[in-house]
């Protein structure tokens, strides 16, 4: 697959919000459901585990909303949980369809044959990606030289370590777009942020940057918020109230700017 084209029409596609944006910016949230489609039963996980941030990265969908709305941006989101497939995942990587997340076993995932892989793939990873690129390519065609941010969240406790960073910006290649976001967040916001925490591109967290943004230039980052900031309504709506100055702020020191 090159740059995400394919020539896979079913399965299950992202959804698309406000195509018709005009704004810079092309918000991506992989991780935004927690659904399972029948056809893969509940990947034998309890209600909780469903509920859980392993099948999903909680208040990051609204959060992206909200940071769309402000930015005027196309928003795209996977459907289904990232447990059934992970679309920041490539193909070949364990995380794409774990067996075991975080302290969980995921009994769905333990023995799949590369048939049941490919099958998955077909149905979640190529549509999304398809959708992705098609959106983006559009919008090149029409001078405006898109910046990708994605959006995720993460536990305020990951394997019973506290984490103290509240906002993290993580680079791939290009780091020119998360530097600046970085500046903007510490001049203009009382958050915790610091640059690749708590994740960085050696996790293999930025395949979505890699794919779509580094073959053309596009300037890009992956955000992360800690989700007990962002765990009501009126909390995502607040941090994409905070967030959004910042982020308008740091692509506009960036070049070219939209034609």
């Amino acid at each position: 697959m090159t740059a995400g084209r394919s020539d896979q029409s079913t399965g299950f596609p992202p959804v698309i919000e406000n195509a018709a944006a005009k704004g810079r910016a092309v918000i991506v949230c992989e991780h935004a459901s927690n659904h399972i489609p029948s056809a893969w039963g509940d990947l034998g996980l309890t209600d909780a585990q469903r509920h859980a941030h392993i099948a999903w990265d909680p208040g990051a969908l609204g959060l992206a909303r909200g940071l769309a709305r402000h930015l005027d941006a196309v928003l795209i989101h996977a459907p289904v949980s990232r447990l059934v497939y992970d679309c920041n995942r490539a193909p070949d990587m364990a995380g794409a369809m774990p067996a075991r997340s975080e302290i969980h076993d995921i009994p769905g995932n333990a023995a799949l044959s590369p048939e049941d892989r490919a099958a998955r793939t077909a149905a979640v990873y190529l549509p999304f990606h398809d959708g992705l690129h098609a959106v983006l390519m559009g919008r090149i065609a029409l001078g405006l030289h898109p910046a990708l941010i994605t959006i995720h969240s993460f536990t305020p406790v990951y394997f019973g370590q506290p984490r103290a960073v509240e906002f993290g910006v993580i680079h791939d290649a290009d780091d020119r777009l998360p530097r600046a976001i970085l500046a903007e967040a510490h001049a203009r916001t009382a958050l915790r942020a610091e640059l690749n925490e708590p994740y960085s591109a050696k996790d293999d967290v930025t395949h979505t940057l890699r794919l779509h943004a580094t073959p053309y230039g596009l300037p890009n980052a992956m955000l992360e918020v800690r989700n007990d900031l962002i765990a009501t309504p009126e909390a995502e709506a607040a941090m994409a109230a905070t967030l959004a100055p910042v982020l308008a702020a740091a692509m506009a020191t960036l070049t070219p700017e939209p034609a």
